[in-house]
């Protein structure tokens, strides 16, 4: 990805206002920039409690676990594979599919480990990394900031 992309610094700073607001659509038009951020609206099926997607620090099985904080350092000898972009996270293909990676799998660097929606379009993650998926720090429909770690490997 470019060092210098005006959509992607616009999309940075306004989805957490989005995301706080409980909006489903956002437009906003500067000069020739034009960002449109929008909620799915039957990609997956709507959380029981609230329709605004949450922006994931830790996975809720380790919540309790205070060797990671958010966009803090993996654990020793451990790496991380981080999100290139903000969007909505999902861990699998489509709902109900089996996810691309579990704790525990083997992955090699260029490997497709999840998606990520941005602007209505899915970006395949790729992993920068080799070895074995230690921990999955974000659970799949969250929103996710760019350089957020979403993997953590034990690389070979």
């Amino acid at each position: 990805m470019s060092g210098h992309d005006p959509i992607v610094e616009a999309v940075d700073l306004l989805a957490p206002a989005f995301t706080d607001a409980g909006l489903d659509e956002l437009e906003v038009e500067v000069g020739d920039l034009h960002v449109r951020l929008a909620r799915p609206r039957a990609a997956l099926p709507e959380p029981p409690v609230s329709t605004a997607p949450k922006l994931a620090a830790a996975p809720a099985s380790h919540a309790g676990d205070d060797r990671l904080t958010p966009f803090g350092e993996p654990s020793p000898g451990m790496r991380f594979v981080s999100a290139p972009l903000t969007g909505l996270w999902y861990a699998a293909p489509s709902p109900g599919a089996r996810p691309y990676v579990a704790e525990g799998d083997e992955i090699n660097g260029g490997q497709v480990v999840g998606l990520i929606e941005a602007m209505k379009l899915f970006n395949e993650i790729k992993s920068d990394a080799a070895g074995t998926v230690t921990r999955i720090l974000v659970e799949s429909g969250t929103l996710v900031k760019r350089k957020q770690p979403l993997l953590e490997v034990d690389p070979r």
